[in-house]
């Protein structure tokens, strides 16, 4: 199976799992725009790279999915650059870790902002034209802590709750409709932030990178070893797919086994 003719927009999508799945969708032959923060050049080298690879129409909106309008203006811009939009990859994310009585509350409001209220407004302005094409895909990048918490997480694991829930939601309101939203929930993942984190952990210890690999990884996880966000990008694909038509609603777990002890 490829997207060709298909146009996806990943929030979030100029590092780490966004970039993954950004990869996985271009790899398939659709169209993608791109979002996120970061150093303007980088992102243009980056979305150019993108492009010339895959042989694909890469775009690129440095949209602030926490605030409405933009979100608004992000998809009528993807439906216009790029002709349509198919695919929606929910994904940008934040995080902030504190006990509950010393969580700032401007923490509060940019983490529920960006990683769960994003959700909403994206889908709120893309459903309308996938529900006119007869077809579409959702998919909402949540985390084990969507199905379970930590400490120190509150605002985290709240928002990624919500997203399962939201995905849920929105699944039966388009469950005729030819269009499916799933939540892909994963543990760790060995992107370019979890891996400066390690690098600090080991520097602040004097231990070797490998050693905070395993104790990071045994926190939480019965398997030691990450996810990358290239499998990620594979499990979104096939989330695509038609194969996956009748899998709504579903909170897909890749995390080592976390969720499940």
């Amino acid at each position: 199976m490829t997207l060709e003719g298909k146009s996806a927009l990943v929030t979030g999508s100029t590092s780490g799992i966004g970039l993954g799945i950004a990869r996985a969708l271009a790899g398939a032959g659709a169209s993608v725009m791109l979002n996120g923060f970061g150093d303007a050049s980088d992102i243009e080298r980056l979305r150019a790279h993108l492009a010339e690879e895959m042989e694909v129409a890469v775009a690129y909106d440095g949209a602030n999915v926490a605030r409405p309008n933009e979100v608004a203006r992000l998809v009528e811009k993807t439906q216009n650059v790029l002709g349509s939009l198919d695919i929606l990859v929910n994904n940008a994310g934040i995080q902030f870790v504190a006990p509950i009585e010393e969580f700032p509350d401007e923490k509060w409001e940019d983490i529920i902002g960006i990683n769960l209220s994003s959700v909403f407004y994206a889908m709120k302005a893309a459903i309308p034209a996938m529900k006119a094409k007869g077809w579409g895909r959702i998919i909402n990048i949540a985390s084990a802590h969507g199905l379970v918490a930590s400490t120190n997480k509150i605002a985290y694991v709240a928002a990624k709750h919500g997203v399962v829930g939201a995905t849920k939601v929105a699944a039966l309101e388009l469950a005729n409709a030819g269009v499916t939203v799933n939540a892909i929930c994963p543990g760790w993942v060995l992107t370019p932030l979890v891996e400066r984190q390690l690098q600090d952990r080991a520097e602040q210890s004097g231990t070797e990178l490998s050693v905070e690999k395993d104790k990071l990884l045994a926190e939480k996880q019965p398997m030691a070893k990450f996810t990358s966000p290239e499998a990620i990008g594979a499990m979104a694909f096939f989330l695509c797919s038609d194969e996956a038509e009748t899998i709504s609603g579903a909170a897909l777990s890749i995390d080592g086994g976390w969720t499940a002890q």
